[in-house]
């Protein structure tokens, strides 16, 4: 089986190096456009243009293991429920993002409104790498560890600057809103991982997400957001303990 990753925001696939270097598996990481690569012609980077995963993953041999981080969480969401891509198990965080009554972080906020995102945009890939304004430190103030702040940092241009704006803009009022169906149960088995440090998610929501979508939860203790940079053996271990489980029905 292939393992298949999906970033979140404000990243790249990069983000998942670590922890790959670690498993058994075959695994692939894929870089959703506008992050670290170009937007297509015409894509205008919204959550409906980002089914372009399905696409890509038609591609991969399957079918896959399936895992998704922050917005890339959002996306598998999308394809567990709403696709016909041939999925062996899917796994996501942040599952209280697709809570009805989720309501966006304050970052998320600033983002979604006119004028103050555009300046955000403006101000951070202006930033000398010194500066306090830089993706880096504001990474690193968020829990990116320093070194991966650096790298991640590096990364955020006006074109993933655009990008998150436009993206974060199209899930109106929230990303559950988008399914207009709802999230039906997944055909594959699915695990909810809940990093208990993370200030992005909600476990009270997330518990009753994870139940809705008849999904196993692991919970990492000690880790936040970026649980795959914090832990990357912790979290490598709790993946191929799931894929195991899948394995033996």
């Amino acid at each position: 089986m292939t393992a298949v990753f999906i970033h979140g925001v404000p990243e790249t696939g990069q983000v998942w190096d670590r922890l790959r270097a670690r498993l058994s598996t075959d695994s692939t990481a894929l870089d959703l456009p506008g992050f670290g690569v170009p937007r297509p012609a015409g894509f205008g980077a919204t959550m409906d243009e980002y089914r372009w995963l399905e696409r890509e993953l038609r591609e991969i041999d399957g079918p896959v293991d399936l895992v998704g981080h922050d917005w890339g969480a959002v996306l598998v969401a999308g394809v567990a429920t709403n696709s016909s891509v041939p999925v062996r198990s899917w796994a996501i965080d942040v599952a209280g993002a697709l809570h009805p009554d989720y309501v966006w972080h304050d970052l998320a906020r600033f983002w979604r409104t006119p004028g103050a995102g555009e300046q955000w945009a403006k101000a951070v890939v202006e930033a000398s790498p010194e500066s306090p304004e830089s993706p880096a430190a504001g990474l690193a103030e968020a829990g990116v560890p320093a070194e991966d702040a650096t790298a991640m940092g590096e990364k955020l241009d006006a074109t993933m600057a655009d990008s998150i704006l436009d993206l974060y803009r199209s899930a109106t009022p929230n990303p559950h809103a988008y399914w207009e169906a709802g999230l039906s149960t997944p055909s594959a088995l699915g695990s909810v991982i809940q990093a208990l440090l993370d200030p992005y998610d909600d476990l009270a929501a997330s518990d009753e997400m994870a139940a809705r979508l008849e999904a196993r939860t692991q919970r990492l203790e000690g880790i936040g957001h970026w649980w795959m940079l914090e832990d990357p053996d912790s979290a490598a271990a709790a993946l191929e303990r799931f894929w195991t489980a899948v394995g033996e029905g």
